[in-house]
């Protein structure tokens, strides 16, 4: 007896370049991300949102997917991404917990941002590689190494991000 197959045809989310199969679900207003892919988004947040021990590194999990999914240039993409980037920078670069990045967040002026090509949609990680983990401790670890890629993957436009950052009395 023959089996039928089982291939479908798969699309790259214009974000993160992640292969997904197509789907006609959802999406952000402004976060350019396929429907499957924010789908996987919501089920890492679900799953945050109800341990504590994923939840650790929520902060991390935000802003490496708003970052990955720049959509196109407007008021709120353009302010979405440099809130996030600059959120990854500090905490990577500079060691911020999260409430600080929040707090400096709430401060921050978004007046003198402006839209920063994004680099390829070829990312070394996406959500998808942390959507399956049910491991609090490799969920972590996962979410952290994602967030590190995604802040590499932009280091064409370090300099900007830090000046940002600096103007806001936010690169300490």
């Amino acid at each position: 007896m023959e089996h039928p197959k089982q291939s479908e045809a798969l699309t790259a989310c214009p974000g993160c370049g992640a292969r997904v199969p197509p789907s006609d679900g959802p999406t952000h207003a402004y976060i350019g991300a396929s429907p499957e892919c924010w789908a996987a988004f919501g089920g890492v947040l679900a799953k945050e949102f109800s341990d504590e021990a994923h939840f650790s590194v929520h902060q991390f999990t935000v802003d490496a997917y708003a970052a990955q999914h720049p959509g196109e240039p407007s008021r709120r993409s353009i302010q979405s991404v440099a809130v996030h980037l600059i959120g990854l920078y500090q905490a990577i670069d500079l060691g911020w917990s999260a409430e600080k990045i929040i707090k400096a967040r709430k401060a921050m002026s978004k007046s003198d941002l402006l839209w920063l090509d994004p680099p390829p949609a070829t990312y070394a990680m996406t959500i998808l590689d942390v959507a399956g983990v049910q491991d609090a401790q490799d969920h972590a670890r996962r979410v952290r190494a994602w967030a590190q890629a995604v802040w590499q993957h932009w280091e064409a436009h370090h300099a900007t991000i830090l000046g940002w950052a600096g103007r806001q009395g936010q690169a300490t």
